[in-house]
């Protein structure tokens, strides 16, 4: 049956069609019909098995590239918003990176053979997410293990093994699943229907089970989140910036209460329409405006998100630009800013940076391509990063402070956390991608985040979705879109680590290396095949 299927080559192209039709439905906030995840990859196995003895690689990478695009397109399509040069390199760019994991899984499948398909899949794929995390073009939106967000009770074991965790989950049961629709047999004697029925509720189970005895207990410490809901397309980068900040003051004078430690205001909040010297910030008006309210809040501290600079005498990093006028080199940052107590406000750099808007990739190496950068209101062009991941400490109290597109960086923040985090602050403007998915699914991602590091999110949005989720993934408070809001809420402070925190991507690294015997074997039998 499954032959015949396969047999005609319309039937490959609408399986291929299926395969990215289930990917995107599964996905959070594209149809959020998470168990789909567990069949999604079953069709575009078909294909690729039809292939196996066939010497039609390239007919298999466009089947593949067709699946991966209507993935990409259907549950990043919000990102036209934002650029559409910009979206259309993405979704051309991604689905051809997925394409050609999928096609090395399918070659090294075909020479070394079927007994090693599931292990070739899983290891090709998770080294391809683990390495999309870490190089130039990197793009982990759509790890699969990011499917499981809106379904935080069923993966607390990101507390151990981190995203990855869960693509590996979603790869196994589809090759098992699959497995089960190729050879159909009597259910309760079907070997893959009883692995695939405990490979599913095994972590289902052990999850429940961290749930229900995770404790969200700790020590009580209040903040106070701020949602300005400015238009990022025209009054955010166009307004005084003495008017907003003065706005948005006053809408943290009504969100204080005595107890209040921290006021956190969004992404490039602070005078979002200039670039500010951080050696200046005490010279600047918006320094004695900032403490004039904070004597207000019985000096509860501000962390605030700001464009910055600095100026060096030598070149800092590719990131630095000459200013001939100056004499000097210049280096542009997307900021955090917490004013508290101490003299000189603390400035940590966002570090992980959007592709095309603050970071060109290969700039070292192709220096003219900065001229392709993205304005889009947090400094734009290649911008600077700090050298190791750095958290901010107030009165005592540790946090990591999470820019934007950071925050859909599990292992970078489980490196910041561990520096002793006991909450973790998410500041963002997630204004330019409208009324769509997008806001959404990254707000759903803070609650992985939470997840891995056992620790409360406090997240701060111009607009979109501001909130607080706890430390077991669920969402607490959330303020509505394109409303200008503020509250306050008292979180759960706690310092234990994680084992994810310990050990970071080690599943990652599990499947390069075994990606990497899989090559070498395949290197052995080609000498062993025609020796000298």
């Amino acid at each position: 049956m499954i032959e015949k299927i396969i047999q005609k080559r319309l039937n490959r192209w609408l399986l291929s069609i299926l395969s990215g039709i289930l990917l995107t439905v599964s996905f959070p906030e594209t149809g959020s019909l998470t168990p789909l995840s567990f069949l999604a990859w079953i069709p575009i196995l078909m294909v690729e098995s039809w292939f196996h003895t066939k010497r039609q690689a390239f007919s298999l990478f466009w089947q593949a590239y067709l699946t991966f695009f209507i993935y990409n397109v259907g549950t990043t399509w919000w990102i036209y918003h934002a650029d559409p040069d910009g979206a259309y390199m993405a979704f051309f760019a991604n689905s051809l990176l997925m394409a050609i994991a999928f096609l090395i899984y399918h070659l090294l499948k075909r020479k070394l053979g079927t007994k090693w398909n599931g292990p070739i899949l899983i290891c090709v794929w998770l080294s391809f997410e683990f390495l999309h995390f870490h190089w130039e073009l990197s793009w982990p939106w759509l790890t699969l293990g990011n499917v499981f967000a809106p379904r935080a009770s069923w993966v607390q074991w990101y507390s151990i093994t981190g995203v990855l965790g869960g693509s590996l989950w979603i790869l196994v049961m589809n090759l098992l699943c699959y497995k089960l629709f190729t050879q159909p047999k009597n259910l309760l004697k079907n070997t893959y229907f009883i692995t695939a029925l405990i490979i599913l509720l095994l972590p289902l189970s052990f999850s429940w089970i961290l749930y229900f005895s995770k404790s969200t207990e700790g020590t009580p410490y209040n903040v106070a989140v701020i949602q300005p809901n400015l238009d990022p397309y025209g009054e955010k980068f166009v307004l005084e910036n003495d008017a907003q900040l003065k706005d948005l003051l006053e809408q943290a004078d009504k969100a204080v209460i005595k107890e209040t430690q921290l006021v956190i205001a969004p992404e490039t909040a602070l005078y979002p329409t200039s670039k500010i010297y951080e050696r200046g910030l005490r010279k600047e008006v918006f320094f004695h405006m900032i403490n004039e309210h904070r004597a207000k809040w019985a000096n509860a501290g501000l962390l605030i998100g700001a464009s910055t600079f600095q100026v060096f005498e030598h070149k800092n990093s590719s990131a630095s630009k000459f200013i001939a006028p100056m004499n000097a080199y210049v280096e542009d940052y997307n900021s955090s800013v917490l004013f508290d107590n101490t003299p000189n406000p603390k400035i940590i750099h966002k570090s992980k940076l959007v592709l095309g808007v603050e970071k060109i990739p290969f700039i070292s190496m192709f220096p003219f391509l900065e001229d392709l950068a993205l304005d889009m209101g947090g400094g734009s062009g290649t911008l600077g990063t700090e050298t190791e991941p750095k958290i901010f400490e107030k009165n005592r109290v540790k946090f990591s402070p999470v820019v934007c597109y950071e925050s859909v960086y599990g292992g970078f923040m489980a490196k910041q956390a561990k520096n002793g985090s006991q909450f973790l602050a998410i500041i963002t403007n997630d204004g330019w991608w409208k009324d769509t998915p997008g806001y959404k699914q990254h707000f759903q991602f803070a609650r992985l985040r939470a997840i891995e590091n056992n620790k409360y999110v406090v997240r701060s949005a111009n607009t979109g979705t501001s909130g607080i989720i706890s430390n077991r993934g669920d969402v607490l408070k959330t303020t509505k879109w394109w409303v200008k809001d503020q509250f306050n809420y008292t979180i759960q402070l706690n310092s234990k680590q994680t084992l994810y925190q310990v050990l970071g991507d080690f599943i990652g690294y599990f499947a390069l290396v075994g990606l990497g015997m899989f090559f070498l074997l395949r290197i052995i039998r080609i000498f062993q095949r025609n020796p000298r």
